[in-house]
């Protein structure tokens, strides 16, 4: 079993490092594995410019037209000679993840000549160009009057985009789709352009022999985090920048929240300038992107809150249930998928500040189980582990490869 598993960027976002993982998963259960990106970490400086070229086709479309910067991908250069490669190897089976920020375009995948199989990492696939939808679902008609490019035109760029992707897909004799997330596999099948392509849902796997708890003592003295407090921990690659992660949600909840004395906000990722003044302590750690670190982080952690208002499989919540540490979040997307309502974490209600403090407190109290911590390392393990998760993946892999010689 020869996998060729294909990503735009090698560790740059969470795509890269779940498609990375699921490599390592592969490589664990005998799979002869191989993985390639578009884009290379420390490219020269005439790759820099290419890759500035690309992203800029990719994205420049949508924000013109919106006049504002917006998640939206228009489907990027042609890239013939990363196809070459592609089709030159000797993969059984193709296994593409991410592949926006012009990294391929529509008619680059419908000239893979192999059985390909597709991670949904986000909506992007079955919509017309937004990598979420914000709850509108016009992907179920086919796009057009899409309120993210502020467009109220019928054969709108969502709507050519859609059309495009929709014959892309019809003509690929061998593709089957994975939804990470029970959420995303029955949003794709309720889409128009996915009504005759195969959809599964398999999970992203981690490997719970790298994110595992640590000593909550050491965790937070390696962070400068105070022992007498309550650790409330908060990240986001975007930070403040992307409505999507929720973090003016956050902000409200931690307003509502008792005796804000006896919590200490740490936050990592992107950029979290402009935290207003809430009267509780906050330690701002920055990126923070190495295994190691952030399993400490998450050990040192009390909760952990993914206020997010769209959210597929969350690296996040996986990593810190790995930990431990039990998870706060709203009851959407693929969350109900990690997060078990007062057994590892608490699910508040969608979009309700004040239902995500109530969880907040809910855990930090103790819960009514006692045991959230042993509950989240737990059901990581069994569930989410290298062997467990890759061994699922291979027996698709077969199945296709099986189907394809009948």
């Amino acid at each position: 079993m020869k996998v060729l598993v294909v990503n735009t960027y090698n560790m740059k976002g969470g795509a890269a490092r779940a498609a990375l993982r699921l490599y390592e998963a592969l490589c664990c259960v005998g799979a002869d594995v191989r993985y390639l990106t578009v884009y290379q970490d420390n490219p020269d400086w005439k790759r820099k410019i290419r890759y500035f070229l690309r992203v800029l086709k990719d994205r420049l479309p949508a924000i013109l037209r919106s006049r504002r910067k917006i998640y939206f991908s228009s489907g990027g250069f042609n890239n013939p000679t990363f196809i070459e490669a592609v089709n030159a190897s000797e993969a059984d089976i193709v296994h593409l993840h991410w592949i926006n920020a012009g990294a391929l375009s529509y008619s680059d995948i419908s000239r893979i000549n192999k059985p390909i199989v597709w991670s949904l990492h986000d909506m992007w696939l079955f919509t017309g160009g937004c990598h979420y939808d914000g709850n509108c679902e016009a992907f179920k008609k086919g796009c057009g009057s899409c309120p993210q490019l502020g467009s109220k035109g019928k054969n709108d760029l969502s709507k050519r985009n859609y059309e495009a992707k929709h014959k892309m897909v019809m003509g690929i004799t061998n593709l089957t789709v994975v939804g990470l997330s029970r959420w995303i596999a029955t949003s794709a099948k309720s889409s128009a352009m996915m009504k005759e392509i195969k959809v599964v849902n398999l999970p992203n796997p981690i490997d719970t022999s790298v994110f595992f708890p640590e000593s909550k003592i050491a965790s937070r003295a390696k962070f400068g985090l105070r022992d007498s407090k309550q650790v409330i921990l908060f990240g986001a690659m975007s930070g403040a920048d992307d409505p999507r992660k929720g973090y003016s949600q956050l902000i409200h909840a931690l307003k509502s929240l008792n005796d804000i004395d006896n919590f200490q906000l740490a936050t990592f990722g992107g950029d979290m300038n402009g935290l207003p003044s809430l009267g509780i302590e906050v330690k701002s750690l920055g990126k923070v992107s190495d295994d190691a670190t952030l399993r400490a982080l998450y050990s040192a952690a009390d909760v952990v809150v993914v206020p997010s208002l769209q959210e597929n499989l969350s690296n996040i919540i996986m990593e810190s249930l790995a930990c431990g540490t039990p998870v706060v979040g709203f009851n959407i997307g693929g969350n109900s998928d990690l997060i078990q309502h007062k057994l590892n974490g608490y699910l508040a209600d969608a979009n309700n500040a004040k239902s995500l403090a109530e969880g907040i407190e809910w855990v930090l109290s103790g819960g009514e189980a006692r045991n959230l911590s042993d509950n989240a390392r737990n059901f990581a393990v069994s569930n989410f582990n290298y062997e467990t998760v890759g061994a699922k993946y291979l027996k698709l892999y077969e199945d296709i490869l099986k189907n394809q010689i009948q």
